[in-house]
């Protein structure tokens, strides 16, 4: 008996693309680049914030953690929120609320009201984070990785853009952070043209069908796999994010070196997230990925760990490569499902249960590095973290459907 028997097991004519494919693609193009602006857009000027504000650090600690803690939770409602509101039409709300929340942060000076609209903004990333891969496979079933392909790239795009101007803009703006935060705004409300366009061209859905969410996949062993899989990479991304600057300090580069290595590794997302999905969309078994990425961890972290200085740089970039990890993840969800139904439980749960993995990562190193004044303790959880990885992600890329998997 399967583990979903409520998915049908072949793509549905409705769910294919009509005669706008091309609205389609700008949509979810241009929904890819707001996902990650309310997220990376507030560390460049969070000193400004909290003081402006007057958050104490158990309140900018909490900002700090939004991310992950929304993208697990509104993530893991998508499909239902989805199936009573439609696709398209919860995309459409979800940019609303993200733009709607940036808004709403930099209108005020309340440190509370400030994390109430943060959540809002948020909720709209994670709707999407979960939403974007249901669509591909719904509308382009037959060309999955190529547009698994355009979503990464713009998802890395949209990630790295508004980390890299948040503070031109600031200071374009004469030192105003309210104005460097809000303008991501307006990219949000440009991403809800398609969307408002194809409100009329939601998929149909047949009305005596039942379709299973999350709950449906706590038994599911290649659900969890991917759980695994994605939290234990997103893990690994928000240590390094949140701490490769200081390993680089630690190890001797200036400030500004470090920050240099740091848009360096950051500007790697982007030519990753435009080869890794291709590539995975044409392997029937996708475990050659699996240890190439985990390699390229363990040669990268052995550097920075105790490498001479002249290795420095070589490190950041394997470890960079090795980021291709999450374009990889995210391809996975519609690599493993047949239809958009099952893509849309899988994304939700594997997401929503990867993010609540990831989020002790940067707290953990923190504690270690603190406790010990150095990296090697850290540095062994890191290697434990890709240990784990490699074990999930065997599992998770072998020649396997949802849909076939046995109780």
């Amino acid at each position: 008996m399967s583990v979903l028997t409520p998915f049908a097991t072949t793509a549905r004519g409705p769910g294919r693309t009509g005669s706008l494919p091309w609205l389609i693609v700008l949509g979810i193009v241009l929904a890819a680049l707001n996902l990650r602006t309310a997220v990376t857009s507030v560390g460049p000027v969070l000193d400004q914030v909290s003081r402006s504000l007057g958050m104490s650090g158990v309140v900018t600690g909490l900002l700090t953690s939004l991310p992950v803690l929304c993208f697990a939770v509104f993530g893991v409602v998508t499909p239902a929120l989805a199936r009573r509101a439609g696709e398209h039409r919860l995309l459409l709300v979800s940019l609303v609320a993200l733009g709607t929340g940036l808004v709403v942060r930099v209108a005020v000076d309340s440190s509370w009201v400030f994390l109430a609209a943060s959540v809002l903004a948020l909720s709209g990333g994670a709707v999407g984070n979960v939403l974007i891969p249901t669509l591909v496979k719904r509308h382009f079933p037959g060309r999955a990785g190529a547009m698994m392909t355009v979503y990464t790239t713009a998802l890395a795009v949209g990630t790295m853009l508004a980390a890299a101007a948040t503070i031109p803009i600031e200071r374009a703006a004469g030192g105003d952070w309210h104005v460097a935060l809000g303008v991501w705004a307006a990219l949000a409300a440009v991403a809800a043209v398609p969307w408002l366009a194809l409100l009329r061209r939601e998929p149909a859905r047949d009305p005596g069908r039942r379709d299973a969410g999350p709950r449906a996949l706590v038994r599911s062993r290649l659900a969890w796999a991917v759980a695994g899989y994605f939290g234990t990479q997103s893990l690994l991304a928000y240590v390094m994010f949140g701490w490769l600057a200081q390993m680089l300090q630690d190890r001797g580069l200036s400030s500004g070196e470090a920050g240099t290595c740091l848009a360096v590794f950051s500007a790697l997302g982007i030519p990753v997230a435009l080869a890794v999905p291709a590539v995975a969309a044409r392997l029937g078994n996708q475990r050659p990925m699996i240890a190439g990425f985990a390699v390229l961890y363990v040669l990268g972290f052995a550097g920075l760990l105790a490498g001479p200085s002249a290795l420095l740089w070589p490190s950041v970039v394997l470890i960079g490569v090795g980021m291709g990890s999450f374009p990889f993840a995210l391809t996975l969800l519609t690599l493993r499902t047949r239809t958009a139904d099952a893509t849309a439980a899988l994304s939700a749960f594997g997401q929503s249960v990867g993010y609540l993995i990831s989020g002790a990562g940067p707290i953990v190193v923190g504690v270690l590095y603190s406790a010990t004044g150095g990296w090697t303790l850290p540095f062994v959880l890191l290697f434990a973290v890709v240990a784990a990885q490699v074990l999930t992600g065997w599992y998770a890329a072998g020649n396997r459907m949802l849909e076939d998997e046995a109780r």
